[in-house]
Parts: structure tokens; sequence; C-alpha cells
């Protein structure tokens, strides 16, 4: 078993550095190209983790889309979808949201010791809420989930989580797609917060892919230990 699982962190931004923009309507960054290899990387992950406010503004299943790819991992002993994880500080979430409703893949929920019990009784069989004390530290999360077994995990956002591991160095892996136009709204959410992270300009990452996906463009970095 490892110590921690790999981590994988997956984002699309504007030119600008946006994840969103501030219309109700979810703004699609990628294209079809990027999102099947998005499946393909859903595919070899054990575990997909996104906060609670993705799974409020986007509703995201976090499913494999692709039927020969649920195919061949049934096929590899897998399930066929990857264990789904998210985290909350508040308990501000919905079972029945489209992240629940996935039949038996497991859903994991990390939240404080102030809000488990409530969130606990509000989710029932919908998923498997674990306390990590008086905050939500993703240090904690990943010992949890390679004591499941979990040893390689995509993390998928929002800003705050993509803001928790990478200002915590604990990225392995960082996948950047960016889209060909601009936001331009400073209420709109950011691919980081503000915060203070290892991987700044004197400890620059590794570059060791770039690729054109259709009219967007995948930067792959590995952060230097």
């Amino acid at each position: 078993m490892t110590s921690r699982p790999y981590v994988v962190l997956s984002v699309a931004a504007s030119l600008d550095g946006y994840i969103d923009d501030a219309t109700p309507e979810r703004l699609l960054l990628s294209n079809d190209e990027d999102f099947d290899r998005v499946d393909s990387v859903r595919a070899d992950v054990d575990a997909i983790l996104v906060g609670a406010s993705t799974i409020r503004a986007d509703n995201p299943r976090l499913m494999v889309r692709s039927e020969e790819r649920r195919a061949k991992r049934l096929a590899d002993g897998r399930p066929e979808t990857p264990v789904k994880v998210t985290v909350t500080a508040s308990g501000d979430i919905d079972p029945e949201a489209k992240f629940f409703a996935t039949g038996d893949i497991d859903k994991i929920v990390y939240t404080t010791a102030a809000a488990a019990p409530a969130l606990s009784d509000r989710m029932g069989p919908a998923a498997s809420v674990v306390e990590l004390g008086d905050s939500v530290d993703p240090a904690g999360v990943l010992t949890d989930l390679a004591a499941r077994g979990v040893e390689r995990l995509m993390v998928e956002g929002g800003g705050t989580i993509h803001t928790m591991f990478l200002s915590a160095g604990l990225v392995d892996e960082l996948h950047v797609v960016f889209a060909p136009f601009f936001v331009g709204d400073e209420s709109a959410p950011r691919f980081v917060n503000p915060s203070g992270f290892p991987q700044d300009s004197k400890h620059r990452m590794a570059l060791v892919e770039t690729r054109a996906i259709g009219d967007c463009v995948l930067l792959r970095y590995i952060p230097r230990r």
C-alpha cells in the first residue's frame, strides 16, 4: 500500500485563467476531443475528487463515459467508474445530486467533525461520510484514500480544491488545457485562489508534454521536488 495516492490535477481554463464565468449556465471551456481525453484519464485512476461547490454549481455525474473504457475496467477487475470523492467543510451538499445517483459506485464525502453528524444523517446510504477533525485537510483525505486502496487520484476542481492541493505540494502531475478565449470577469472563479505555492518562480515545474487538441492546447507539468 502506498503512503498516499499519486495525484493528477486536471483543469480547463480560459486564456486569462478563469474556469467558469459568472452566469448560471455552465461555461464549456473545452471541446469534444478534450472531453474524450479527460475520459481516458478518468478511466486510468482509482478515484475522482471534486469540491462540494463544483457539485452545487455543475451537478456533475463524474462517470467514465466511454462504454469501451468501462468494459475494460470491468475486465480488469475494477469498478466501471472510479470511486467518487468530494469534500465539504460546511456539510452543504445535496444527497439528490447526480454525483450520488450512480448505482453501486462508492461515494465518499470528507467533512469536519462539526458537520459530520448532521451530514451523515442527511446522506444516509448515498455516501460514506468521513470526518477529518476541525478542518478538511488534503493530506488527511489522501491518507484515508490510501488506506482504502486508492493508488491514483484525479482532482478535477474547483478553484478552492486546486488551491488546497497545489499549495500543500500534493500534486504529482498537472494537466492544464487552455481554451482560446477570455472571460474577463473578476467575479468569475479562477483556476486557483491567492495562496503560497511551492511551485513558484524559484521552483519551476517541468513541462513534459504539449499537445494541440482542436482549438485548445494541453500543457502537462510535473512539479519538481
